[in-house]
């Protein structure tokens, strides 16, 4: 077993030394379907965002990783930096498998009062808390395969020494006990740690990050479970325009999102050390679209910048080994940052696209207002990735001439295409990819997504990140988010607005190029 391995390194220094970190090469580049404004790995499989964290000015991404296959295989850590959170350098694998087992998904840290006791000459070592996972023993009908392990780095992450110890965090007689998720707290002075344990999460404490102590549960009569937990965050937010602070909670689970297969709900409440308690029963979730699974958010992010920074993995497990694409499959979501508000009582989640993304934007292009009846073509021959900022007047969403359902049309000569918008008689935003021009064997991919939303403003706002194969939806300030991704057999070229039975005003609408972030 460790020659394979051993070999599989030297593979992938060579593929590195060949030039696979830094600019990607034309070829892959221009490949079908190829996203240009979103992470996506120059080559074989991704899926889960690891060990995000921030340190002396670069964004790391770590990631579960298969470097021989685009299929989902033995997993590593892949990993990139990035300055800005759009534009990525693409570094040689971080972790490899060994005797104790693949390295599953995790967390990274930067131990800046040397905890650990793994920092040297005044250098705060990088931690990373991950998951082992072991085949043999999950083979020889075990239960407890998978324990958390530890790896540390004194270079910025480009070398990594595994803990001589490991596993930190033995498995105490549990098939699925993974995905550790790991802050530190000022206030109490210790770590904490957020483990998925099959249909719930544990809460752990350290003073060290080297050994753990159990300290609650959460979450086995609450959310979904359709499926398993994954891949757990918490971690406090202050409500926007206020002092309060309150905790949130991501968990993703698969199957069970409300449009089919993965995604991740989210809880708000309290957490006072020990216990985290949720102020509502109500399943949330971060993303109703069925393209955003197992996202975290930063670690370490500067107090001056001050935000809660969050990414996805663009995929879902119903067809992620199947999407049509050739030299890789995988991508993760733009980066977004997070705000906390209370709406009736109630605390909702808002997502808005990094303020990063608006340096990627040229050839503005004004739409003006315009009443929309039907369908109205705003540009033919547009090359993707775009930005689409639509703005429409619904004062009058009750009159019997207003439309039943309007929005937008991504289409192609082939008559494909993508319907992205607002359902006034059922109350949600959709994204409709029924005729994108790719479905799975099991057809659910060419579906319709719905996220529920009763429109009482006398305007309706859309914000469309649209990039070769995906479109994000931002909607009402960032309180609707949908993402979803399409495969057409020729590329998406013409925009259109419609209306169906009835009609509709635009008021104002802006479309935008978006350059690539490869070249």
């Amino acid at each position: 077993m460790k020659y394979r391995y051993h070999l599989i390194a030297l593979v992938v220094i060579i593929f590195t030394l060949a030039g696979c970190s830094g600019k990607i090469n034309s070829k892959l580049v221009n490949e079908k379907y190829r996203p240009q404004i979103h992470f996506s790995p120059e080559q074989k499989w991704m899926n889960d965002p690891n060990g995000m964290v921030y340190y002396e000015g670069e964004y790391h991404l770590f990631y579960q990783y298969y470097p021989e296959n685009i299929n989902w295989g033995p997993m590593h850590w892949g990993h990139a930096v990035s300055k800005d959170l759009i534009h990525w350098e693409q570094l040689p694998i971080a972790l490899y498998p060994d005797k104790l087992g693949y390295i599953f998904s995790g967390s990274a840290v930067i131990d800046w009062k040397n905890k650990s006791g793994l920092g040297k000459d005044g250098i705060p070592p990088m931690i990373a808390i991950f998951t082992y996972h072991n085949s043999e023993r999950e083979k020889q009908g075990k239960q407890d395969f998978q324990t958390q392990g530890l790896a540390y780095s004194l270079d910025k992450g480009r070398t990594w020494t595994k803990y001589a110890k490991n596993p930190v965090l033995a498995n105490p007689g549990v098939r699925d006990f993974r995905d550790p998720k790991v802050i530190w707290s000022d206030i109490n002075q210790k770590w904490y740690m957020i483990l998925a344990v099959a249909d719930h999460v544990n809460i752990y404490s350290s003073s060290t990050l080297l050994t753990w102590n159990f300290e609650s549960e959460f979450g086995k009569e609450i959310g979904s479970h359709k499926g398993v937990w994954e891949c757990p965050d918490l971690f406090p937010m202050k409500i926007e325009g206020s002092n309060k602070t309150k905790w949130v909670m991501f968990v993703s689970v698969n199957p069970g999102a409300p449009n089919g297969g993965s995604g991740t709900q989210y809880f708000v409440g309290d957490f006072d050390g020990h216990e985290f308690k949720s102020d509502s029963q109500k399943t949330k979730w971060i993303d109703y679209g069925t393209d955003n699974y197992a996202g975290v958010s930063w670690s370490d992010i500067p107090e001056k910048d001050g935000r809660r920074i969050y990414m996805g993995w663009m995929n879902n497990w119903q067809y992620a080994g199947l999407v049509p694409t050739t030299n890789w499959r995988g991508a993760t979501t733009i980066p977004r940052s997070l705000e906390l508000i209370e709406n009736h009582n109630e605390y909702l989640l808002k997502s808005h696209p990094v303020v990063e993304l608006n340096d990627l934007k040229t050839n503005e292009k004004n739409l003006g207002k315009t009443t929309i009846k039907d369908l109205f073509e705003i540009v033919e021959k547009q090359q993707l990735p775009i930005e689409i900022d639509l703005s429409f007047d619904t004062k009058d969403k009750t009159k019997f001439d207003f439309a039943e359902r309007f929005g937008i049309i991504l289409s192609n000569k082939k008559n494909e295409k993508v319907v992205i918008g607002y359902d006034n008689l059922n109350k949600a935003f959709f994204i409709d990819r029924t005729k994108n021009g790719w479905d799975n064997p099991s057809h659910d991919f060419a579906q319709i997504s719905y996220a529920p939303y009763i429109n009482s403003d006398d305007n309706l706002e859309i914000r469309l990140i649209i990039d070769k194969s995906s479109v994000e939806l931002f909607a009402k300030d960032g309180l609707v988010v949908m993402t979803d991704q399409f495969f057409p057999s020729e590329d998406f070229d013409t925009v259109s607005l419609f209306s169906e039975h009835g009609k509709v005003e635009l008021t104002e609408g802006k479309i935008f190029k978006l350059s690539s972030i490869w070249k």
